[in-house]
């Protein structure tokens, strides 16, 4: 694909000394496999061999998009610019989208917030399901006003904008950071998880339960597609954790791909795959927030395209909830099969526990801070959602509080929940 080459991407007008250092793997976290192209690095977050496995254009536009990815490094740099190739996604006939957001962390306080021109635009026309890419120049990403002294520096990639990192420059040598002791905590889910309608991604819930629990995220939330995929879970399985999250429901519901005689398998099934490569490693198996289209009525999700007109496209649910005694699912239907599983499984396996998503996110959550468009949170309620999974999971009692912590629980002691109230 030709990309327009004006504007010319490079250092910005200024007194610096600007030296360029390349993106490697090394200053790299977050991803599971980098891609080297045409303009640069492109970090995915399914490795090659599940890419290679994946028929589904859904599943590979999002895991591209590098949500919890972030460059990190060490520097007395008083100015950083990165130039990089994003592809932006837009629907016909809805409003454009805000541009991403790059957050810069500097010793793991927020310093910073900006967005990068250009790029690619993937343009979707749902109503006549179709795709088309337009392609844009690199643009640059700039931080300047960092303090001068010895410090270690994070930019976060946008969750929502596949991004082709270009090139890294500074006023002063980098030099890679070691990851440290923080506990790696490894996270399956939906387009939730991803980080839809998050402000920034150090704010999609993940990033900020993980920020208070004090752990290295990893995240493999993919929009729509938290699907039970074999390849997602030999990448859980193949992937270093302290810690593993896999929330399960919503993603199943409004696909519609599946019933109630497959569910339960392939739910067994995808946890005897993560269980392979960690078998003490603490497991969480999380379930679908309140989401009142699809507590008692069946998927699929279908668009609803009246408020187009006026910038709104929501949800609604085209299921029938007769069609439950034919095996149809419904959230409720997968919390309490997966109540079940985690209860029967937790017998043998004392590292497992279960979280109802409700308890993050429940009714009284709706009627508060309502799903705008039927599905997913907003900045809001993802701010609420990370902090209760944070005192859920890392906090004490908790199933990721860490061993020998005031009030941890012994696995053995409360088998098959989150922690003390089995949340």
């Amino acid at each position: 694909m030709n990309h327009p080459q004006d504007p010319t991407p490079g250092p910005s007008d200024g007194p610096q000394d600007w030296i360029t250092t390349p993106v490697t793997a090394d200053l790299l976290r977050g991803a599971l496999d980098l891609e080297r192209t045409e303009h640069g690095l492109l970090p995915h977050r399914l490795p090659a061999r599940a890419r290679a496995q994946n028929t589904d254009g859904q599943l590979a536009m999002a895991e591209a998009q590098p949500s919890g990815v972030r460059l990190v490094f060490r520097t007395r740099a008083t100015a950083v610019e990165l130039d990089a190739l994003r592809t932006k996604t837009e629907y016909a006939g809805v409003p454009p989208r805000p541009d991403g957001v790059y957050d810069l962390l500097v010793d793991r306080r927020p310093a910073g917030r900006a967005s990068a021109t250009g790029g690619d635009v993937l343009m979707i026309d749902m109503t006549a399901g179709t795709a088309e890419t337009r392609p844009g120049p690199v643009g640059t990403v700039r931080f300047a006003g960092l303090p001068d002294r010895v410090k270690d520096v994070e930019i976060w990639l946008p969750y929502n904008e596949a991004t082709q990192l270009v090139a890294l420059r500074t006023d002063a040598p980098v030099e890679p950071v070691e990851p440290g002791e923080r506990p790696v905590w490894l996270h399956h889910g939906s387009s939730i998880s991803h980080g839809s309608n998050a402000a920034s991604p150090t704010t999609t819930w993940p990033a900020l339960a993980a920020s208070l629990g004090g752990a290295e995220l990893l995240n493999l939330g993919f929009g729509g597609g938290a699907l039970l995929d074999p390849f997602t879970a030999r990448a859980l399985r193949d992937t270093p954790a302290d810690l593993i999250s896999v929330k399960i429901g919503i993603n199943v519901v409004n696909a519609d791909l599946m019933r109630l005689r497959a569910f339960g398998p392939a739910v067994h099934g995808f946890l005897d795959t993560v269980r392979e490569g960690h078998p003490d490693t603490p497991l969480l198996v999380v379930s679908a927030l309140y989401c009142p289209i699809h507590e008692d009525t069946p998927g699929p999700s279908v668009p609803d395209f009246s408020g187009l007109s006026t910038g709104n496209l929501r949800f609604r649910a085209a299921g029938d909830p007769a069609e439950l005694a034919a095996g149809k699912l419904t959230l409720n239907v997968i919390r309490d099969e997966l109540s079940r599983i985690v209860r029967q499984r937790a017998a043998d396996d004392p590292h497992l526990g279960y979280l109802d998503g409700r308890d993050l996110y429940g009714e009284a959550d709706f009627a508060e801070l309502p799903l705008p468009d039927e599905l997913h949170p907003d900045a809001a309620a993802h701010q609420r959602i990370g902090e209760r999974f944070a005192r859920l999971a890392f906090g004490p009692g908790g199933r990721f509080a860490a061993p020998g912590a005031p009030g941890a629980v012994s696995p053995r002691a409360q088998p098959g929940t989150a922690g003390p109230a089995g949340a």
